[in-house]
């Protein structure tokens, strides 16, 4: 789903696996200026992913403008900073999923609720994907991710493709 934050319009992952709502270091540095200087102590004790411990940077407050036709959704939610990370937009936690009272669905039609009286209904848009990226392309999306060495470079191909179309189902695929 695509908000506005700051004059950008960055994609928004609802994430239901992450505590933390978390936008990475060079997210920020494409899309905010002077965040470094918006920077707040990070309350998070210890951050960790299955690849080993996360680098936070601080926390920053970005307020988030969810457009909708009966009137625009604004969300005030703190994000960690990460050094590390490699997302695509930011992340939106359970932490503050639960205080907004943001749920997913998945019906006939896939969409989410805000609002604890479900008033308020929003379609997710569909991550597109191009298909005509070279595997070089695709292979250096996924450079940190752990690959069986028995694979053939076709089937890894093959794995990542696969990865990257249900990319949705992931917070950091």
């Amino acid at each position: 789903m695509t908000v506005c934050i700051d004059n950008s319009q960055p994609p928004l992952i609802i994430e239901s696996g992450e505590h933390f709502s978390i936008v990475a270091r060079n997210y920020l540095d494409h899309h905010f200026q002077n965040w470094e200087k918006q920077l707040l102590p990070t309350k998070a004790k210890k951050l960790k992913r299955a690849s080993g411990k996360m680098t936070s940077i601080g926390t920053t407050i970005k307020e988030i403008i969810i457009p909708h036709r009966k009137g625009n959704i604004r969300l005030k939610p703190e994000f960690v900073g990460l050094g590390d990370a490699h997302i695509q937009g930011i992340l939106l936690g359970t932490d503050y999923q639960r205080m907004y009272g943001i749920e997913i669905y998945n019906s006939k039609d896939r969409h989410i609720t805000i609002g604890k009286k479900n008033e308020k209904k929003l379609s997710l848009d569909i991550y597109k994907i191009s298909s005509q990226d070279p595997p070089e392309k695709l292979l250096n999306e996924f450079r940190e991710g752990k690959v069986s060495t028995t694979l053939t470079s076709k089937q890894k191909i093959s794995l990542l493709k696969m990865l990257r179309k249900k990319r949705p189902a992931f917070a950091m695929a």
